[in-house]
């Protein structure tokens, strides 16, 4: 096996993988409500996604993350979650979901049962009003019901809160409080200047030091060497004795230790969540059924990955830093 290495002598051991750009919220800061996704022509099969998956896996990938768009919102999702379930133990450490939670009271048992242990569910408030407005689209006592079905299946939860100036910046201490009460661990993460929202990002860009700052005037915050294979750094919420962890595109930039590239439902390999440049992989995919050119052309990605992204809030042209929507790499 052949080590996936960057220009940096970073081993590329993470792969995240958009299995679609639907989703059936309509969350501010992902996408615009009026969003008009790929045709399903264009899609890589969930055939081709666990063949390219399973390429990935040979090369020394050991971590796997389904995000969308919403995941479990892909017709037959689950044969694929099967399909690559069965790398796990097997050259593959772990494999992952990133949810809304809007579908996990149907999926949560499939879920264990074909091999996830850990999933990531995105609630950036415990208001149900405020959830409205900030999905549009979503209902809090369904993802709720979500969270409890997945509780009772024995998965592993971390909730993901977007940190948005304005918005939610006076519940983070109840977010803190009610995920050590269910066990959860908790990661706050800065909102990042991606595609055309209908809105002005700028307003909504809320420093995670700043924040870090006001909860330690209530809680006990103690670093730990916690890490998941991604970006967020962690401390201990002395009080819950959960986890609480930050990622900082903006006010830290972690790129000195990526080992992450991200899939998307057409194929398309971005080396940098920051960066435009991509390979395309669906063409050597479709080209042979031997994966030899597909794996020659997921090395020649990986030689060039960046060193780091441009992510920037442009205060002055307020226009995203890259113009793809998040939900088109899955974050």
């Amino acid at each position: 096996m052949t080590a996936l290495i960057d220009p940096f002598g970073r081993h590329v051991t993470y792969l995240r993988v958009s299995v679609t750009d639907r989703c059936d919220f309509r969350c501010v800061y992902c996408m615009a409500e009026d969003m008009t996704f790929l045709p399903k022509a264009e899609l890589l099969s969930l055939e081709e996604l666990d063949r390219l998956c399973t390429a990935f896996v040979r090369l020394g990938v050991r971590k796997l993350r389904l995000t969308g768009g919403e995941p479990l919102v892909r017709r037959n999702v689950m044969w694929l979650i099967r399909a690559l379930g069965r790398h796990v133990g097997h050259g593959l450490d772990e494999l992952t979901i990133t949810t809304n939670g809007s579908q996990l009271a149907r999926f949560a048992d499939d879920l264990f049962d074909v091999g996830v242990r850990r999933i990531n569910v995105s609630i950036d408030t415990l208001d149900p009003e405020h959830f409205a407005a900030i999905t549009r689209w979503g209902r809090l006592d369904k993802v709720m019901d979500g969270l409890a079905a997945a509780k009772r299946a024995g998965l592993r939860i971390k909730v993901n809160a977007v940190a948005l100036k304005g918005v939610n910046e006076d519940e983070f201490d109840r977010l803190i409080a009610w995920c050590g009460d269910e066990g959860f661990d908790l990661t706050l993460i800065e909102t990042m200047p991606m595609g055309d929202i209908d809105g002005d990002r700028t307003d909504q860009y809320l420093p995670l030091s700043l924040v870090r700052g006001r909860l330690k005037e209530r809680w006990t915050l103690t670093d730990v060497p916690h890490r998941t294979g991604g970006p967020a750094r962690y401390v201990r919420v002395e009080e819950t004795g959960g986890l609480l962890g930050f990622i900082t595109p903006l006010t830290h930039n972690f790129c000195e230790a990526c080992n992450r590239v991200r899939l998307t439902c057409t194929g398309t390999l971005y080396m940098c969540l920051g960066q435009d440049d991509a390979a395309d992989l669906r063409a050597p995919l479709r080209a042979s059924e031997s994966d030899a050119a597909l794996e020659s052309a997921i090395q020649e990605a990986i030689a060039r990955k960046p060193k780091g992204h441009d992510f920037v809030i442009d205060r002055r042209h307020r226009r995203p830093a890259v113009a793809r929507h998040m939900s088109v790499t899955g974050g």
